[in-house]
């Protein structure tokens, strides 16, 4: 590799992990999870099928009144109705937050009226309340139960009222620049922040990975070196996962503007210290 070469990825590994989103779950761990990230890191905070949107709201203002910068989850199938629409803004707009992330949301039937994202955006678009930033959702391996043809019809729909894409989980880097350059295509120009797994035990990420339905990309963590590098994998780092290959094959691209990359949003699982004990370590390479 060049010296040119190696400057750029180094300077792309940097642009992506210098100030990345770092997504936690609402449960009791938050708290010290929180705790172990750097001072005023921008935090997501996801819509737990268990705990219900509650839980994040009060998260939210708990971790906004510590200092952080929070963007929570409002997941549209976790929302009643109008009426509760208005009070989650009201809500987050008092505790300061400017920047939401909508998607659908996992829960099987909806809790009320809004069966999808762009049912919440459009609904949101009507009240008084208003925010920044807000993120919409992006599939660059397809999604368990939509078409690709639906899928890219609901991103349509959805843009006007977007400032910024997060893609679901994905081991794939050139997955995730083939996704890219097709949505640039089809004339989809907003920054997109790529979303990555932190690290973690193997065997507790191909669990969550085939629960959310990207069986491709486990399989490309097979395939990568073979079944038996695969295991020397398991077996030299410990059965430790850690996204360097994947921060690697994405860095080239980070700062190009034709790729719109601002930046990666880490799926830390509630698994903190590991993740960004990495982190640091990667940029001092």
């Amino acid at each position: 590799m060049s010296l040119k070469r190696k400057k750029q990825e180094a300077e792309g590994v940097t642009d992506l992990l210098s100030e990345p989103r770092f997504e936690l779950m609402p449960f009791e761990s938050f708290g010290e999870q929180m705790q172990q990230l750097p001072d005023g890191a921008q935090i997501a905070i996801t819509t737990s099928p268990t705990l219900g949107i509650e839980a994040t709201l009060e998260w939210t203002e708990k971790a906004t009144a510590a200092g952080y910068e929070i963007v929570p989850h409002v997941a549209a199938r976790y929302v009643r109705d109008e009426d509760h629409l208005r009070e989650i803004a009201r809500r987050l707009t008092e505790a300061g937050v400017d920047d939401i992330f909508v998607p659908g949301g996992d829960r099987e039937e909806p809790a009320g009226e809004f069966e999808s994202a762009y049912q919440l955006l459009s609904t949101l678009d009507d009240l008084d309340y208003e925010f920044e930033e807000v993120g919409i959702t992006g599939y660059p391996e397809g999604h368990e139960f939509l078409d690709d043809e639906t899928l890219a019809e609901a991103m349509e729909r959805k843009e006007p009222y977007a400032t910024y894409i997060v893609t679901q989980l994905c081991y794939d880097p050139e997955t995730v620049v083939d996704w890219i350059e097709e949505i640039r295509g089809r004339g989809v120009d907003l920054p997109v922040e790529v979303g990555i797994p932190g690290v973690m035990k193997y065997q507790r990420l191909l669990e969550i990975s085939q629960k959310v339905g990207v069986g491709d990309s486990v399989r490309f963590l097979r395939k990568t070196t073979g079944i038996l590098g695969f295991v020397r994998q398991l077996v030299g780092s410990r059965g430790m996962y850690t996204p360097d290959g994947l921060i690697e094959g994405l860095a080239p691209y980070a700062a190009d503007p034709d790729y719109g990359i601002r930046g990666v949003h880490i799926y830390t699982f509630n698994q903190v210290p590991d993740t960004e004990s990495w982190r640091l370590g990667a940029l001092e390479e």
